[in-house]
């Protein structure tokens, strides 16, 4: 049974006696927006909010209200315990307990990681966001066919797990009927989600909750005093002596109001008697509000009663809690030190024999908070706890476990393990800040290679993910000598990542030095490692050498047992040598096993890869949603690295589009993160968009000043026909001189139709050579329609100039009939006023080819997979939606495509070459 394998804990009390309505006053706009919020929700509309300010202030009562205002709907209510901030996925096991039972109808996979998450599986959950959108269908499965309203207080004290699943699917509420308001002090990370910020009540609506028999001075005082801060106003005249509340007040001081009112909680506790300040203390120190924890670890029920009658605590049935987190706060640390840990002891005595799932956990760190130094035992329990937690996918309770074992343990050889595990832990987690400090203090005592490399990765990981390849590097490189000593093969892998740094951050220098130790280990092979000296030849400027093995890398990659990581990388590489369309297939397949396995940060990444791919092959809509779809995943991982590059990728996608406000938009933001960071490869990306739009508005010597600022990169290859066209626009030819070697040397060695007819594009326009403008329309292939186009269109301009107006109007005819496919509005443009220079009357702007222009990037994603035949349920899964978010999104697409089925979706949603 359910109820067997966790304790309910108590909801936090936030009022009695009235006082609810009491601590609303002055609340009238906050209110307003929470009742506005569940009219949403009763029309099918969902949004999530966060209620934030300081203790007191009236974020409870706010919570209160909402569920009082909530007739008709269900009403979920989740609470952080400070106590249970180490146990994982706690705080989303009390919100959800009350719907467990409807676990069974989720997809397999998230059903199972669900489970697992809330100790209820045998087996760990695959990822963290794979728990979030099993968290988000369950979500949307409770609120069936009505409204559903989620209320977490005190998030800030709600463990790190949970706070992953519950910020995953408030992220992602679009149409299911939810609405989810979490409360919280400074510190809970909400970003992406509004926010109702609470401030102190005004003098009025302060004074009105001041007792009317205080003299107007100590009003005054009291108003000051409190800062508009509700619980104060209602607290700290209860603790006036007769004399102040005659108005013999003392001097006011600096100390905080959450200070102030704990200071009058404190006065409150010590004036009991002895039996309810050890009751409350126990209760304290325990946090789950147990009644049979408490009595079984020495608190009496006549103590708990006379703490009740106090109005400290409420007792409901078998559960106990404070009424606010300060009365909690003050009956701890008003207590001696010694009676504290003495507590600790007894709890954890009465934990031995709990039928509760995390009753031994709990145990275990109630042990640590009693030890008083180094203690092997109670270092191994936590460890062992750690372990649990590995079993339900608690990476952060795992890491802070082990750090606290860590901290008991005497041998430096244990101890630097356990720091190890707990590093390993807080990445896995996404605490990289943590997790490298933690590596740090493990280093010195790791000897085994495995946890050395695992050290390594954890720290420059770091650096990566914070958008600094540069320091990621060369971390890798300061660490390798060391690593190489014990293991060549592992240092072999670092020293390949290590390229892969250098090749972001557009230093030849660290390549290099990568490279050379490469040479200097047991030669491994395998496609990696020489695609990795192939990036290092083509940053150094052999762009013949790297091209080749470049090319050998990707050649090799079928039969060399790749995994996602090394998929990814040969995609990478596919771009680079003008295969977009494997690297398409590639990403599409690391795509599909990242959804399958819960690989969520590698799907990120394919994402990026797989939408570059897109733009590539002239598929502009497909490309923008996958950007898209992978900016918001990114966003939501903290991958600083990804959001510049997928900001930059979209901004490129833009510039071929018609959206010249976007594209520059979006290329600013990203080139200007990109740069902040060291990430050359994502900024030169962002520079190529500026380019390529100021040379499709018309403006060839601002496209020459972006292209010509970006530095030695595959980026400096791709673009240089941007760059040689931008030049010879500019009436500045000797300027394409050297892009046009480079690009030619490159297409020579890639030896791709697409590239070797861009490059007699790139001959004809500085050589005014007819001949390779005929025969680089004759190599384009029907891959790349808009290279073909701006290769018709560039023939076309020279053949007006050279007076032949009746083949210049064949060319551009062609190109402007591509360009109106593609929705390429800007180079339309172009094309129509070199027709209408012709003599010629082209037809007015076309609407965009892709029947899906008109759609949404989330309603084409869907309508996309919808056509392939998926299912709703599929594609929520797919797109990390809830099924009924995507029947919204079909809903709103129908009508404007004309369709009234899925089955009609297959013929307009149908992908060309052309158009996408």
């Amino acid at each position: 049974m359910i109820t067997k394998l966790r304790r309910s804990r108590p909801s936090r009390i936030s009022h009695r006696d009235g006082s609810f309505l009491t601590v609303l006053h002055g609340r009238a706009g906050e209110q307003a927006t929470i009742e506005r919020l569940l009219a949403q929700a009763r029309s099918g509309r969902s949004a999530a909010l966060v209620i934030r300010g300081p203790a007191g202030i009236g974020k409870s009562a706010l919570l209160d209200h909402a569920a009082a205002l909530a007739e008709g709907m269900r009403v979920l209510r989740g609470v952080g315990v400070e106590s249970e901030a180490t146990l994982p996925f706690a705080a989303l096991h009390l919100l959800l307990r009350t719907g467990l039972d409807r676990i069974h109808t989720l997809p397999d996979a998230q059903a199972t990681a669900l489970n697992a998450a809330l100790g209820l599986g045998d087996t760990a959950p695959e990822s963290r966001f794979l728990v979030g959108l099993a968290t988000l269908s369950l979500l949307t499965e409770l609120a069936g066919d009505g409204a559903l309203l989620c209320l977490i207080d005190d998030a800030q004290w709600a463990d790190e797990a949970s706070l992953d699943a519950l910020l995953f699917a408030a992220r992602r509420l679009e149409a299911e009927g939810v609405v989810m308001i979490f409360a919280a002090r400074a510190g809970f990370p909400a970003v992406g989600l509004p926010e109702l910020r609470l401030g102190g009540l005004d003098r009025a609506a302060a004074a009105a909750l001041l007792p009317a028999d205080l003299p107007p001075q100590v009003r005054e005082r009291l108003i000051d005093e409190s800062d508009g801060n509700p619980l104060a106003l209602i607290e700290l005249p209860a603790a006036l002596s007769a004399e102040q509340r005659a108005g013999r007040l003392s001097p006011v001081g600096a100390m905080p109001v959450a200070d102030r009112v704990q200071e009058a909680f404190q006065a409150q506790i010590a004036a009991l008697p002895e039996p309810a300040r050890t009751a409350l203390l126990i209760a304290a120190a325990d946090g789950s509000g147990e009644l049979e924890t408490l009595v079984a670890a020495g608190a009496t029920l006549d103590g708990l009663g006379a703490a009740e009658r106090s109005r400290l605590i409420e007792i409901k049935g078998t559960a106990v809690g404070f009424r606010h987190p300060l009365i909690r706060a003050a009956a701890y640390q008003s207590a001696p030190a010694t009676r504290r840990l003495a507590v600790h002891r007894a709890l954890a005595d009465s934990l031995t024999s709990s039928p509760a799932v995390d009753a031994a956990d709990r145990r275990a760190w109630h042990l640590a908070a009693a030890a008083l130094g180094p203690d092997e035992d109670i270092a191994r329990e936590l460890a062992e706890a750690a372990e649990r937690a590995r079993t339900r996918g608690g990476h952060a309770a795992i890491a802070a476990a082990y750090e606290r074992a860590a901290e008991l343990t005497a041998d430096p050889v244990r101890r630097s393990g356990r720091l190890a595990a707990a590093a390993l832990a807080a990445s896995d987690a996404g605490l990289m800040d943590r997790a490298a400090a933690l590596a740090d203090r493990a280093t010195p005592d790791v000897d085994d290679p495995d946890m050395i490399a695992a050290l390594i990765q954890v720290r420059a990981h770091r650096e990566f993910e914070l958008g600094t390849p540069l320091a990621a590097g060369r971390i890798i490189m300061d660490g390798v000598p060391r690593l190489a000593a014990r293991s060549a093969e592992r240092a072999t892998w670092l020293l390949v990542e290590a390229i892969r740094c250098a090749w972001f951050a557009g230093d030849t220098p660290l390549a290099e030095e990568a490279a050379a130790s490469l040479r200097d280990l047991p030669r491994i092979d395998s496609p990696l490692v020489t695609g990795a000296l192939g990036l290092t030849r083509l940053l150094g400027g052999d762009i013949g050498g790297g091209i080749t093995l470049m090319a050998e890398a990707v050649d090799a990659h079928q039969n060399a047992g790749l995994g996602v990581p090394g998929l990814t990388f040969t995609a990478s590489l596919c771009l680079a040598l003008d295969r977009a369309a494997l690297a398409e297939a590639i990403t599409g397949g690391v795509m599909a096993d990242c959804q399958q396995n819960g690989m969520i940060g590698w799907l990120a990444n394919a994402l990026q890869d797989h939408g570059f791919a897109q733009g590539w092959l002239g598929r502009y809509g497909e490309a923008a949603a996958t950007l898209n779809a992978g900016l918001r995943l990114a966003t939501d991982l903290g991958h600083e690295h990804r959001i510049s590059h997928l900001t930059c990728s979209l901004a490129w996608v833009l510039a071929h589009l018609a959206d010249a406000q976007g594209c520059r938009a979006k290329a600013e933001a990203g080139v200007t993160r990109a740069d902040k960071q060291g990430m050359v490869l994502a900024a030169a990306i962002g520079r190529w968009a500026l380019g390529l739009l100021d040379l499709g508005l018309g403006r060839p010597d601002a496209a020459l000043a972006q292209l010509q600022a970006i530095p030695v990169t595959s980026i400096a290859v791709l673009s240089a026909p941007d760059q040689i066209e931008a030049a010879v626009r500019s009436g500045q030819p000797a300027q394409a001189a050297e892009p046009l070697a480079r690009y030619l040397a490159w297409a020579r060695h890639v030896r791709q139709p697409s590239s070797d007819a861009i490059a007699l594009r790139c001959r004809a326009l500085v050589e005014e050579n007819e001949a390779h403008f005929a025969r680089a329309v004759q190599l384009h292939d029907d891959t790349q329609p808009y290279e073909l186009a701006r290769t018709r269109l560039a023939y076309g301009e020279w053949l007006r100039r050279a007076r032949r107006r009746s083949d210049a109007r064949l060319q551009l005819r062609g190109a402007l009939e591509i360009f109106d496919r593609l929705g390429s509005g800007l180079w339309a443009d172009r094309a129509r006023a070199e027709l209408r220079a012709t003599g010629d009357v082209p037809a007015a702007p076309r609407k965009a080819g892709d029947p899906l222009s008109v759609l949404t990037p989330q309603e084409r994603q869907v309508v996309r997979l919808a056509a392939g035949g998926a299912s709703n349920r599929d594609i929520a899964a797919q797109l990390f939606l809830s099924p009924r978010t995507v029947g919204y999104h079909l809903y709103k697409a129908f009508p404007k495509l004309g369709v009234t089925s899925r089955a009609q979706l297959a013929a307009i949603a149908r992908p060309s070459s052309a158009h996408g």
